[in-house]
């Protein structure tokens, strides 16, 4: 009876000594949470109390995991820009603090996908192949880490790499009427890059769903998704989701930047973006200006595209470009948010509703557009051609409009007019088709030259085409000197000339063909 009493005594004082043990090494662990109460909802916005330590642009965390940005920081209470859906947020429901700011995955996991602004899959290939995260709010880099422009960005599009050349690290505005053609611009950038070791990212911010489904469509069937990432704000989300989503996608982009890459942004478009911004800023009572905008709008736009720009070799030689979007009311390029952004920019393509109702695509009107800084980084072949090609453009407008009077004109207003239609003629261009660099300088150089002249108009899209052809045999050695920093030599300008007069040779009239025929004096 004894040896069970023992054995049952002997259990219990083991169990207790482990009892004892894990109580001594216990250790209580008190973290602090700072908890509030939601006082109001309305649309985007709430209202919040109780939170007394919160700071300026910290995520705040609601019922449901859904996350908030603390805006406005008031005496007595939080406004709070939702992030996503808050039809279920009521008064009375509890808000914590969760003491960092927002932040978006970035990486090359990034590459092919679509994703919104915190960071969430939108095409339904599971889960992001990442775990480096940045904040979306970021300084800009200090004008020390800054380098010139000095690459050229090739866009693919004969007039505005002629006429108003892109550089790597630009700020360059596309802004027109709707429907004119802004987007197809940025998008024909985008697949021209295929191959030039440019990473791009395309913002969506308050588009339809079918909008942003028709581009990635567009980019995924010409390859181009491999090198993309597109971020997405549907134009039926909240108001702060709109707000956020560019600085989310300019901080994947400057993830590429810093490790020494060419990067390409487009903002599609920063029309929504202001209107978002406005939208918030009234519900949350700040004081209203200009069109109803808040006083710091420029500031917004000005911290988001000082972030584009050209790092030196010592920080890698990376290069952000931006290609931000503006949609203008009536042509009326003088409004407030135009305004703005084509102050905070390096140069502005303006796409005219004129030129589009006439079938000249893209609809680039050269008179208002201009690149600041882009003319230094372009090749010296390209600014060989366009110095002539520019002005005889711009005489041609004049003289079409004066022409249109009715007014009997001599023989070399006529040849000018006649030469500026030609030109019109071979700065059109289809959309998502793309010209190559040689391509480009061959049939620019043939059309300063004049070689386009005697081919009747209706022709010259067709003489056109057999010269891009016919580019393809220029000799490699040759090809190769375009696409350098050296300036054209007479012998390559004669060489090339002498290919596009016989590629042209077969649409020209049997008069002026044999004209061309005849040896020079």
């Amino acid at each position: 009876m004894n040896a069970p009493r023992g054995l049952l005594e002997a259990a219990f004082d083991r169990a207790f000594a482990g009892l004892r043990e894990a109580r001594e090494g216990f250790a209580l662990q008190l973290a602090p949470r700072e908890v509030g109460t939601i006082t109001s909802v309305a649309t985007g916005i709430a209202k919040v109390s109780g939170l007394p330590g919160v700071g300026f642009e910290e995520l705040v965390k609601f019922p449901g995991d859904r996350l908030g940005i603390a805006f406005n920081l008031d005496e007595d209470e939080v406004g709070v820009v939702l992030l996503g859906d808050y039809q279920d947020l009521h008064a009375g429901d509890e808000v914590e603090r969760t003491g960092r700011v927002m932040d978006v995955a970035v990486g090359d996991g990034l590459l092919g996908r679509v994703v919104n602004s915190l960071g969430k899959p939108l095409d339904g290939k599971g889960p992001l192949a990442t775990d480096a995260r940045l904040p979306v709010e970021r300084p800009a880099p200090p004008i020390m880490d800054r380098a010139p422009v000095s690459v050229p960005l090739q866009t693919g599009l004969k007039v505005v790499d002629a006429l108003i050349p892109i550089g790597r690290g630009q700020r360059e505005l596309i802004l027109g009427d709707r429907q004119t053609g802004k987007t197809a611009i940025a998008i024909d950038t985008i697949l021209n890059q295929r191959g030039a070791n440019v990473v791009c990212i395309y913002c969506a911010i308050g588009q339809r769903a079918s909008s942003v489904a028709k581009v990635v469509a567009s980019l995924r069937e010409k390859g181009a998704m491999d090198y993309t990432v597109v971020v997405a704000a549907e134009g039926n989300e909240a108001p702060g989701v709109a707000y956020v989503t560019p600085y989310a996608a300019t901080s994947i982009a400057e993830s590429f930047m810093e490790k020494g890459r060419d990067v390409l942004i487009v903002y599609d478009d920063l029309t929504h973006h202001a209107r978002a911004y406005r939208e918030l800023s009234l519900l949350l009572r700040r004081p209203p200006g200009r069109e109803a905008f808040p006083g710091d709008i420029f500031y917004i736009h000005s911290r988001l595209l000082e972030r584009s720009t050209h790092l030196r070799q010592e920080r890698g030689g990376g290069s952000l470009t931006a290609l931000p979007i503006i949609e203008t009311d009536a042509q009326d390029i003088s409004a407030y948010i135009p305004t703005n952004l084509i102050s905070i920019t390096d140069g502005q393509i303006y796409l005219s509703p004129t030129l589009f109702e006439l079938g000249t695509l893209p609809a680039v009107d050269v008179g208002k557009s201009v690149s600041r800084v882009g003319g230094a980084a372009q090749r010296a072949a390209y600014r060989a051609i366009a110095g002539d090609l520019k002005l005889a453009y711009s005489q041609f407008e004049e003289l079409e409009s004066f022409a249109r009077f009715g007014t009997r004109l001599d023989e070399s207003t006529r040849r000018t007019i006649d030469h500026g239609r030609r030109i019109r003629a071979c700065l059109k261009q289809a959309e998502s088709q793309p010209v190559s660099m040689l391509e480009q300088i061959v049939v620019l150089l043939a059309l300063t030259a004049g070689l386009f002249d005697p081919i009747p108009l209706e022709r010259v899209t067709d003489a056109e085409q057999a010269l891009r052809r016919a580019a393809a045999s220029i000799p490699p050695d040759v090809a190769g000197r375009f696409g350098s920093t050296n300036k054209m030599s007479d012998a390559d300008r004669k060489a090339t000339l002498d290919l596009a007069g016989q590629a042209l040779a077969s649409f020209q009239p049997p008069a002026a063909a044999k004209a061309a025929d005849k040896p020079s004096s």
